[in-house]
């Protein structure tokens, strides 16, 4: 006879050596086997170690979590967001429920809670990402942007059953690390050159230099505002230089290190363009893309190029043994795909953005 399944919350441990860290522990588990039998990119998951910090870190955003337990197992895990602006109206969704469990009641019994917890809150937008691979399927799925499409799967089917919406599409694309780098400094240089003596490349390894932090909040605080997100209605976000200092503990934390590289306007000051990479303490493993963005003003000056371009370069001797970058970017954002396309990058997964107005 099966156990009943129970949903409880996720507690969060003060450290992965403690006691009470298995739940937390089996959550980081979850997510690189949910990554790995959706996708086959398990490292798209953070690890436990690397989440740790933002948990116990709510001054910007609260992290909230239920585990799905039947008798000693635990079979799915839901986890809520909440950025900590005032009159923040949205809740992030993260739904990780194995395949051997899916359809047994364990997805839905954890939406509802998740859905109930965020209605509790006081947040009527709920949004939920699913992760496609790049095929073709009977029912592809395509966001009201036009941009893009995906296969239905479970997920979806199950999200436009309780009312979630497809957004946007999104495309995971990859670069090899071990290609010649030739390419890059051409197309560098190509770009410095088109950009001209108002724009001044400068580059750091977190954690930011005082004298960069109000300037690197202020294009920070620009990525939710002038990023392409279709439909989706995030909360606008408020930076200044001590949330600066928070995040770059947070990301650099567990052994973490991130590169970045950005564009000063010279006239003016303003950090206008940055890009982010991003590694875990096994240094030989997959970087990240985090951010990066070309403040709405100063597009059309290559400064896309410019810092995607000069970051990898960079990462070339700080990461020598990292193989492969994995990065997101909107399927409407053409601007940002030409700029991959051109240096190497190749999709090799996709996801949806959904989202709910209660």
């Amino acid at each position: 006879m099966t156990a009943p399944t129970t949903i409880v919350p996720l507690a969060v441990p003060p450290t992965l050596d403690d006691p009470d860290a298995a739940g937390f522990l089996a959550y980081g588990e979850l997510g690189h086997r949910v990554c790995d039998e959706m996708v086959g990119l398990p490292d798209l998951a953070p690890t436990a170690a690397q989440m740790l910090p933002a948990w116990h870190d709510t001054t910007d955003t609260l992290h909230t979590g239920f585990l799905a337990r039947r008798g000693d197992r635990i079979v799915g895990a839901v986890t809520v967001d909440y950025a900590q602006e005032a009159g923040a109206r949205a809740a992030e969704l993260d739904l990780l429920v194995p395949e051997e469990h899916w359809n047994e009641g364990v997805e839905e019994a954890l939406l509802d809670r998740a859905e109930d917890e965020a209605r509790a809150r006081g947040r009527d937008i709920l949004q939920i990402w699913s992760l496609h691979r790049p095929i073709e399927a009977d029912r592809m799925l395509v966001p009201k942007t036009g941009w893009g499409r995906v296969p239905a799967i479970a997920l979806t089917d199950l999200l436009e059953a309780r009312g979630y919406r497809l957004e946007q599409v999104e495309r995971n694309s990859e670069l090899d690390l071990t290609a010649d780098p030739a390419p890059l400094r051409d197309t560098l240089e190509q770009a410095m050159s088109r950009a001209g003596s108002d724009y001044r490349r400068i580059e750091w390894n977190l954690p930011t230099p005082p004298e960069l932090r109000d300037g690197y909040a202020d294009v920070l605080a620009r990525l939710v505002t002038d990023a392409p997100s279709g439909d989706m209605e995030f909360d606008a976000e408020e930076w200044d230089a001590a949330r600066v200092v928070r995040r770059d503990a947070r990301l650099t934390s567990a052994g973490q290190m991130v590169s970045v590289a950005a564009v000063r306007h010279v006239p003016t000051g303003a950090i206008v363009a940055y890009n982010e990479l991003l590694i875990g303490e096994d240094r030989a493993g997959v970087t990240h893309q985090f951010g990066t963005l070309v403040a709405r003003e100063h597009r059309g000056h290559r400064l896309g190029t410019i810092v995607k371009c000069a970051n990898l370069l960079r990462w070339r001797e700080l990461a020598p043994d990292s193989t492969r970058v994995s990065t997101f970017n909107a399927e409407e954002n053409r601007p940002m795909l030409d700029i991959n396309e051109a240096i190497g990058f190749v999709p090799v997964s996709y996801a949806g953005a959904w989202q709910k107005k209660l």
